[in-house]
Order: structure tokens, then C-alpha cells, then sequence
């Protein structure tokens, strides 16, 4: 997705923000939430490191992290940003938006993980493809409305048009099949709806 000129973010600020919003993450998962080329992540990464406020672990916890400065300088940039546009209002608007459209999400995932089988829940265990389609044609009823959020959002501050993109392209493949696009990847449904979770917090400087 090519960012609009007017009000577009930095890649630097991006990269900064999706560590924000993702937790600690690889390249491939950062070129997933940003959309940018490895190589411009990885550049972006060596300066924000450099002024100490991204760090990179190996081992069980491999990947990029935010370091308290770098968390710290996040919510000054995040915050610019969006005054800067005057997007504060619209964006509060959308959250009240979101935050509706939010427990019936986790309601969606529960249906997708659970089953009632006699009157007792169970693992859903994907077995029964006609109960699946069911639970993905309401997943597609929500994204409907989660699609005009979406572009409330972006209208307001461009970076945001990023997750109706993962958004759809999470269900898509869903729908041909990849089931773990729904509640159980990295880039499923559930995740990138719970990135923009945090993203809204975090950009209007509110705790969960």
C-alpha cells in the first residue's frame, strides 16, 4: 500500500510503531504489519538502535524489541502525529466504533474455537466443514462493518489503512482454506484486530 502524501508517517516512526503495537518481532513479521521491504525495516532498525531505543534478542525470545526509550519516544512521536493532524477527535470517534464492534470479535473466536457438542463445550477440532463456513460467513458479515471503521481511520491518519488491508487478506485466506488465518497465526484475523486494538490505545494515549 502506498501511503497518501498528506499526513504520512516516516518509516522510521512505522517501524518504531509496530514494534509498539506487535511486541517483539522478526523482519518478516515486521515487513507483515508495515508493508515495507525487509532491507528498509532492517535500516530503519540499525538507526533506531543506534539512538537506543530498539534492541534485538536471539534465543526462545528472538527478534526486535522496544527498549523504555524507545516506548517512551513512541508516544511523543505518536502523539505529534496525530495533533499535528488534527485527527484526534475523528479517531476518538472510531475507537467508540471499535469498541462496539469488539466483543462480538471475541465472540466470533470463541464460536470459531468452541463447540457446544451436547451441551458441552469442546475444542473445535475443524472436523465439520458446514459449522466452519457458518462461523465464517458471520466473520464476514463483521468484517463488513469492521471495513467502514477502517476507513474512518485511515481517512484520518493514512498508517492506519494497513490493517483493513490484513484485515480482508486475513479472511481471504481463511476462506480458501488456511483456517489458521483466522485466530491461531500471527497474521490471522484475531491478531491484526487485536494489533489495532492497541494501536488505538496507544496512539490516544489511553490504558487498557
Amino acid at each position: 500500500m502506498t501511503w497518501p502524501e498528506t499526513h504520512a508517517t516516516d518509516t522510521n516512526l512505522l517501524v518504531l510503531h509496530a514494534l509498539r503495537c506487535a511486541g517483539a518481532a522478526s523482519l518478516a513479521r515486521l515487513h507483515t504489519v508495515t508493508g515495507l521491504d525487509e532491507s528498509d525495516i532492517e535500516s530503519e532498525l540499525i538507526d533506531l538502535g543506534a539512538d537506543g531505543l530498539v534492541t534485538r534478542m536471539s534465543g526462545d525470545m528472538s527478534g526486535w524489541w522496544l527498549t523504555d526509550a524507545g516506548r517512551a519516544a513512541d508516544a511523543r512521536r505518536i502523539t505529534d502525529e496525530l495533533e499535528s493532524a488534527n485527527a484526534r477527535s475523528a479517531v476518538t470517534v472510531a475507537f467508540d466504533r471499535f469498541l462496539v464492534l469488539n466483543p462480538e470479535l471475541l465472540d466470533l473466536c470463541t464460536a470459531w474455537q468452541l463447540r457446544n457438542i451436547d451441551g458441552i463445550m469442546r475444542a473445535n477440532d475443524h472436523s465439520d466443514p458446514a459449522y466452519d463456513s457458518r462461523v465464517l460467513d458471520r466473520f464476514a458479515d463483521f468484517d463488513r462493518r469492521a471495513a467502514a471503521v477502517c476507513a474512518e481511520l485511515s481517512a484520518a491518519l493514512p498508517r492506519f489503512g494497513r490493517y483493513r488491508d490484513r484485515l480482508a487478506g486475513a479472511l481471504d485466506r481463511a476462506a480458501s482454506g488456511a483456517l489458521e488465518y483466522v485466530t491461531d497465526s500471527t497474521a490471522s484475523y484475531h491478531t491484526v484486530w487485536a494489533e489495532l486494538h492497541e494501536d488505538l490505545l496507544a496512539t490516544l494515549g489511553m490504558q487498557r
